[in-house]
């Protein structure tokens, strides 16, 4: 997918315009930008090679033969070390039944994950907000209930099904960016409680002082998350006032240890598919913290590293599933009650917390592992439009789909 930008100027024409030349190009990626509490979104809806199969066999396809894309969409030149995207994915098995309306594949610095709840608010305006069949061929099913003034859009994540309600004008063609999203999770469950994890010598840090261990907890809420209290990682402040290169630097250690643990290992088997098996995020959390909503009960933070050491800017929505279905499991979230979420950067600008509340329990059975008891959780936020871009290749530049950490090391 490379783009030869030189031509030869007719000099009874007007020079072609660059901007025109890019645009037009066939190989351009196509994006449209958006945030969610200041986490990035990229949107890719064009220029990403059609995938078939299931959409987990898409993902797999997209990670082995078009992982340079990825590269090239989330990483420099083009992006940078924290960006996130979602590429659509019009056809998978849920929209074929006619169960979904679309598909999506969720990407970050290290690969692809299965669900994510800031991309999934921010894409789901989009899809309301594109009237182009040729991005969005279902676009003319969506349904808008005149009463809330809403359309519910339904999003075929790795995960599974995600059920979206979005605000719109009153004549359903557009979404009201002044109203929350809400997504209807998939089930959710805690894998493990109190975990007692041992930490050699060669992995401690000095905040952790003579302490030999660190509990913490296991939850899924469409990945698998650890949930640690900054107090047990030996900040004692929390998140109030934290020094973010101090802690990053213990996760970076952190991480891949947990995910070569039995114990987490075996408490992180979903009972569907192998596939989600895997260990996706650190959430560090601190109870004592964080703006309380006039909607919410109360209120907590989390400072969420995911995938290579990257930080959630928002207060990612998929961990908040997991951390509602890990309060309910501990007696502490009753059904109905609305419990805000907070990071870092909603903290400081005192917005964009995520609100949710379990709204059903169920059962998740599957043929990989042992049926769990599970909720569904719904959770509310906003996301915004930021702007658009089309990437290109030129002939000749290899410069492409890297970190400063890829090319220092």
């Amino acid at each position: 997918m490379k783009l030869n930008l030189c031509w030869t100027r007719d000099k009874s024409k007007d020079e072609m315009d660059i901007v025109k030349a890019i645009d037009d190009s066939k190989d351009a990626i196509k994006c449209v930008d958006m945030h969610t509490t200041g986490e990035p979104t990229r949107i890719v809806y064009s220029g990403f090679p059609k995938l078939e199969g299931t959409l987990l066999e898409q993902r797999e396809t997209a990670m082995d033969k078009y992982d340079h894309l990825r590269k090239r969409i989330m990483l420099e030149p083009r992006g940078h070390f924290d960006m996130y995207g979602a590429i659509l994915v019009p056809e998978t098995e849920l929209t074929k039944s006619g169960n979904a309306h679309m598909g999506t594949l969720f990407t970050h610095n290290g690969g692809f994950s299965t669900m994510c709840g800031h991309a999934t608010i921010a894409m789901s305006r989009f899809l309301v907000d594109t009237h182009d069949l040729n991005v969005f061929p279902k676009r003319d099913e969506l349904k808008l209930d005149k009463p809330t003034q809403t359309v519910q859009v339904n999003l075929h994540a790795p995960c599974g099904l995600v059920r979206v309600t979005v605000p719109t004008t009153a004549d359903g063609q557009k979404s009201d960016p002044t109203r929350s999203v809400s997504f209807l999770s998939t089930p959710a469950y805690a894998a493990a409680k109190k975990l007692e994890i041992p930490i050699p010598s060669g992995i401690r840090w000095p905040e952790l002082g003579a302490r030999t261990s660190i509990s913490i907890d296991l939850s899924y809420g469409g990945a698998f998350y650890a949930l640690i209290e900054a107090k047990e990682l030996g900040f004692e402040s929390g998140l109030k006032k934290i020094d973010v290169d101090s802690i990053s630097s213990v996760i970076r250690k952190l991480k891949p240890y947990l995910c070569s643990q039995p114990d987490i290992l075996d408490a992180i088997q979903h009972p569907e598919d192998k596939r989600l098996s895997f260990l996706y995020s650190i959430m560090v959390v601190d109870y004592s913290t964080g703006v309380v909503p006039p909607e919410a009960e109360g209120a907590e933070t989390g400072l969420c590293y995911f995938a290579d050491s990257q930080i959630d800017r928002s207060p990612t929505g998929s961990c908040v599933t997991a951390r509602m279905a890990l309060a309910h499991s501990k007696g502490c979230r009753p059904l109905g009650q609305k419990w805000a979420f907070n990071s870092l950067v909603s903290n400081h600008f005192g917005t964009g917390a995520f609100c949710a509340e379990i709204v059903e329990t169920t059962k998740l059975e599957g043929p990989a592992a042992p049926s769990k008891d599970a909720v569904i959780v719904k959770v509310e936020g906003k996301g915004y439009y930021t702007g658009t871009v089309n990437f290109i290749l030129e002939e000749g530049d290899i410069t492409d789909g890297f970190t400063m950490k890829s090319v220092s090391s």
